[in-house]
């Protein structure tokens, strides 16, 4: 019997805020614990929530990017649970009326279009983070209250590469949205997987299974796979799938279960009386719609149609967008298109595990490639010392300061060169004899001893012009 996967996906996604949701604690990451939290995310006696407008303005442009029907009458429910790690015993969350609703995502999958549907989008608060230590649970709200959006999609995936391409879909719009800073590592984006199979040809769903709190795209390919091989072999050998929780081990490879779940969880919701529902305006939506930033899609065809890059380079650029914008600066500052693409890509990349976490031009100043690409233009250093002014970039030299503290200037002199030239030749007979039978590549032999007698400083180009003269008159 053959199986088919159904795969919904909810994302949870925290905003690029400088404050929380519904307070005016800052939001951060790697503090301190509980250095970024107040009264109000810990639900002192007699505070109250004031709603984040750059929160509702991110989710406003999420709602766009996504196609999705914007409710402009912004209600909050409360969600009502108790944890450990939601200091209210509620979370303020939009249940019945969410901020969008009904949109969709285009994904690519080995060159086959697919749309996904989105069935809403909603904000909320996130919960304090919790750290398990033996027989001790320790908590920090730093996380509490910090904005989020939540996005559900339609049960539209039927594979672990079309999941995947999915949640890398929203994570690159997110960015480019500048939406959420998106780094899974840190738990900024987060995936929950509903896997559900069923044999080919039944349309109704089988029973659902959740995998929780997936933190990177391959991982979400993984888990899928695992489940749906999983599932398979318990339907097969004649046994049931349990509704359940479960979580993907890294070190292993399979998804573990957390927890059983017999039926859905009451948590008795109801509108949330301290947030009197708010209306969007349509100046907030004029501005909203008037920001919408560039897109991954159309940034690469500016980069093929304006700047001529050809398409791997584009879709290399495209896909780490801080490289991209760091890209730009190079180019805004007079650094020529396809020599800065050349140098980010082969030179930088190689080494970009040393940038650690600055960014890209707190780590190499991006006039450092303009005055490096000038200095290739006027000759004055040869492809090769560029490289190796490159590793004085990375130290923080500047190209031109480097050339000039380790004298590296390219000797284009003329005499100068034909010296060099009539002294190679000189000892070097035999490759005299290689050329007039044929063999040329004995210029490149000579050339390559001009290079060393020189130590590195002759002009390549020339030299190799001088001696192909000097080789024609023997």
């Amino acid at each position: 019997m053959s199986f088919e996967l159904v795969i919904g996906i909810e994302i949870h996604c925290e905003l690029k805020t400088k404050t929380k949701m519904f307070s005016g604690a800052p939001v951060s990451f790697a503090q301190e614990p509980n250095t970024c939290v107040n009264e109000i995310d810990l639900a002192h006696p007699g505070t109250l929530p004031s709603l984040n407008k750059k929160a509702v303005e991110l989710s406003l442009t999420a709602c766009k990017l996504f196609h999705l029907e914007i409710d402009r009458l912004l209600r909050f429910d409360r969600k009502n649970y108790y944890y450990s790690d939601l200091p209210k015993g509620f979370q303020i969350t939009q249940q019945f009326f969410p901020v969008g609703k009904n949109g969709y995502v285009d994904i690519d999958v080995d060159g086959v279009s697919k749309r996904v549907r989105i069935n809403r989008l909603h904000m909320e608060e996130d919960t304090a983070k919790q750290f398990h230590r033996d027989d001790v649970t320790l908590i920090d709200f730093n996380r509490a209250g910090t904005p989020l959006v939540e996005i559900v999609s339609e049960a539209d995936m039927r594979s672990g590469k079309e999941a995947a391409a999915y949640v890398e879909k929203l994570r690159t719009m997110l960015e480019y949205g500048h939406i959420s800073d998106v780094k899974m590592e840190e738990g900024s984006m987060r995936c929950d997987v509903n896997i559900s199979i069923r044999p080919i040809g039944v349309d109704a769903f089988g029973t659902k299974v959740e995998i929780k709190n997936l933190n990177s795209v391959n991982n979400v390919e993984r888990a899928i796979e695992y489940e749906f091989e999983r599932q398979k072999t318990l339907l097969l050998s004649g046994q049931s799938v349990v509704q359940e929780t479960r979580r993907f081990d890294e070190a292993t490879r399979t998804t573990v279960s957390m927890r059983k779940k017999e039926g859905s969880v009451d948590y008795k919701y109801f509108p949330e009386p301290n947030i009197f529902p708010v209306y969007v305006s349509d100046e907030m939506l004029a501005y909203v719609e008037a920001n919408l930033p560039e897109m991954p899609e159309d940034r690469f065809k500016r980069y093929t149609h304006e700047y001529q890059l050809n398409e791997t380079d584009a879709k290399l650029l495209v896909s780490n967008k801080a490289l991209g914008d760091y890209f730009e600066q190079i180019v805004q500052l007079g650094g020529a298109v396809k020599l800065t693409s050349n140098w980010l890509i082969s030179e930088v990349l190689a080494v970009v595990d040393q940038k650690g976490e600055q960014s890209f031009s707190q780590w190499i100043n991006p006039t450092f490639f303009v005055e490096l690409f000038e200095l290739l233009d006027k000759q004055v250093i040869s492809s090769k010392q560029a490289k190796e002014v490159f590793t004085w970039m990375l130290k923080g030299q500047s190209p031109k300061a480097t050339v000039e503290k380790q004298g590296m200037s390219q000797v284009s002199d003329e005499s100068l060169l034909l010296s060099w030239v009539e002294e190679v030749i000189t000892a070097n007979p035999q490759s005299v004899i290689d050329y007039k039978n044929g063999k040329d590549r004995a210029i490149g032999f000579l050339v390559g001893q001009i290079m060393k007698l020189s130590k590195g400083k002759a002009n390549p180009a020339l030299t190799s012009q001088m001696v192909k003269e000097a080789l024609s008159k023997r």
